[in-house]
């Protein structure tokens, strides 16, 4: 069966597209990611990450960091630690508002990553 004979393959290939998408934009290996989307490593590979409302989400927030300071900016800041914490606690812990906050600080300092950080 095709794409277009089965609709859900198609979006279970949209979603593993934006779940790689994520892990390239900040460095995230596969144990991360699937902690970020509380999901487990079988349903990462079979890309069955419909009910996973937040990746949409994510890469929105993401956006305009990635176009101003780039996939490898973003690799080494959501490492760093800043006012909060380092923002990969926050994704790990789930605590989606915490790392908007810290993208937002991202987008104040200029996406510029500032020393000690």
């Amino acid at each position: 069966m095709s794409e277009r004979q089965d609709p859900a393959a198609g979006q279970r290939l949209a979603q593993g597209e934006r779940a790689a998408r994520l892990m390239d934009l900040l460095g995230l290996d596969d144990e991360e990611l699937c902690q970020v989307l509380a999901v487990d490593p079988l349903t990462l590979l079979s890309g069955q990450l419909e009910h996973r409302t937040e990746l949409p989400v994510l890469l929105a927030l993401l956006g305009e960091a990635a176009e101003r300071a780039g996939p490898a900016v973003l690799r080494r800041w959501v490492r760093a630690r800043g006012p909060s914490g380092r923002p990969l606690d926050a994704l790990l812990a789930r605590d989606f508002a915490a790392f908007e906050d810290a993208v937002e600080q991202l987008g104040s300092d200029g996406f510029v990553l500032r020393g000690g950080r």
